[in-house]
């Protein structure tokens, strides 16, 4: 089988077990039942199956990544739509998403220093709260595992995305900014697409958060990993 047909194969199976799982998420509206983690799910385990190689996966699956790119940038519209509530709050913005971005990468060192992860894993999941293209640069950088960074990123993004507004709302927080900034602050383009469901000006604000998170995390880290390890 050529790598064409094996493509067209892998896309029109990931687009049907997403419908499924979109399908499914409508009928039992649950966080569990999030799209991204059904679809996800239902994947690896037919992978594991069917002895599927990734790889093998992967020759449909980089084309839809290559959608990545154009879907995050899809995201400033509603960012343009509320440039002015978002203008109105820069210097919360600014603050928060530095908070943010510093948490996310001090209670993964020390979390992982408590519990024993060695170098390699311990420096790999300090960027995972930022977007996978930066979080691997900055992994490869401070000595850590750019494949590592990238799972670990996306177990960040889809456990925000299936906990986050549950987390709100047990310790109150019901402004459309607060929960903005929290979401693309720890759980970057996934979160702020779950973000985008809930509320626009949500996902106007965790996109903000998504892009300010990814530059101080590309500052913190290293300086963190100088200092500690």
């Amino acid at each position: 089988m050529n790598d064409s047909l094996i493509g067209m194969v892998a896309i029109t199976v990931t687009i049907l077990v997403f419908f499924v799982a979109r399908k499914l998420n409508q009928k039992y509206p649950n966080p569990f039942t999030l799209p991204v983690l059904t679809s996800t799910i239902i994947l690896v385990i037919g992978l594991l199956i069917f002895k599927i190689p990734y790889k093998t996966y992967f020759i449909g699956g980089k084309w839809i990544e290559a959608f990545l790119g154009p879907a995050v940038v899809a995201l400033a519209y509603p960012l343009y739509q509320h440039r002015k509530i978002l203008i109105q709050y820069t210097r919360p913005i600014l603050l928060g998403t530095l908070c943010g971005s510093m948490l996310g990468v001090v209670s993964g060192l020390i979390l992982g220093k408590w519990i024993g992860l060695d170098h390699l894993l311990l420096v790999s999941l300090l960027p995972k709260s930022v977007t996978s293209p930066i979080a691997m640069d900055i992994a490869s950088s401070i000595g850590g595992s750019s494949t590592l960074a990238a799972v670990l990123v996306m177990v960040a993004g889809i456990g925000g995305a299936v906990m986050g507004h549950s987390l709100f709302r047990w310790v109150r927080i019901d402004h459309h900014l607060a929960r903005g900034l929290g979401m693309g602050s720890a759980s970057h383009a996934i979160g702020t697409a779950r973000s985008m469901e809930n509320d626009l000006r949500e996902g106007a604000a965790s996109t903000v958060a998504m892009v300010l998170s990814a530059i101080f995390t590309s500052v913190i880290t290293p300086i963190l990993v100088a200092v500690f390890l």
